[in-house]
């Protein structure tokens, strides 16, 4: 097996992880859609929380356009790395994955709806990929901020994966856990088919449908 694509499909431990940086990356200030900030100024009431589903340009474009998202932005968490560049993240030497933040109005949509969308618009049993992206940084993750959100998390995994198994998939793969540091990514990833239409857009899911709700 090549060595390289052996490296990919594992996550570095604390010695092998590149360093990374002290210094943030720079980045965009406020959405390239809604020109709100990426960066605090949250409105009271709001709530965040991170979804990797892969590369992580149309999962962004699949969740700013839920009506009840106030904001995305795309970025690196879940690894060792201080500020890691693109580049780094994709050698599979980091432990990141790519994710998208969210920040949402909980009045305007529901938890359970927003892991709805991102059940049903990615494989969740892919591993270390998602479709033909292969490594570590396309790996299925959810990164919650808050206990009500890590039980309807784990009560919508354990719907979900009943769904998939009745349809002859196999068990979800999903990394799920309180959120940790997340580390914006360069200015040129965020809001990128917005900026580039016709660019790479891995979105697509097993076709197996999730109830909006924890009731089936």
């Amino acid at each position: 097996m090549n060595p390289h694509f052996h490296r990919k499909q594992e996550l570095p431990d604390a010695a092998s992880a590149i360093p990374g940086r002290t210094t943030p990356l720079a980045t965009a200030e406020t959405h390239f859609v809604n020109g709100r900030p990426l960066k605090g100024g949250i409105p009271a009431g709001f709530e965040t929380v991170f979804f990797g589903m892969g590369c992580f340009w149309g999962a962004e474009r699949l969740l700013w356009e839920l009506d009840g998202v106030w904001v995305t932005s795309v970025g690196y968490a879940g690894g060792l790395t201080l500020n890691p560049t693109y580049e780094e993240t994709c050698t599979g030497q980091t432990g990141h994955t790519e994710v998208v933040q969210v920040v949402f109005d909980p009045a305007a949509i529901a938890f359970a709806d927003l892991l709805k969308a991102f059940w049903e618009n990615h494989d969740p049993t892919q591993g270390m990929r998602q479709g033909n992206d292969l490594g570590t940084q396309y790996r299925s993750a959810i990164y919650t901020t808050g206990d009500a959100q890590a039980e309807v998390t784990l009560a919508s995994l354990q719907i979900y994966n009943e769904r998939l198994a009745e349809s002859g998939h196999g068990a979800i793969t999903t990394e799920i856990g309180p959120m940790g540091v997340y580390y914006y990514a360069e200015e040129y990833h965020q809001q990128y088919l917005a900026k580039n239409p016709g660019g790479y857009c891995n979105i697509g899911g097993t076709g197996v449908s999730c109830p909006a709700g924890l009731q089936d």
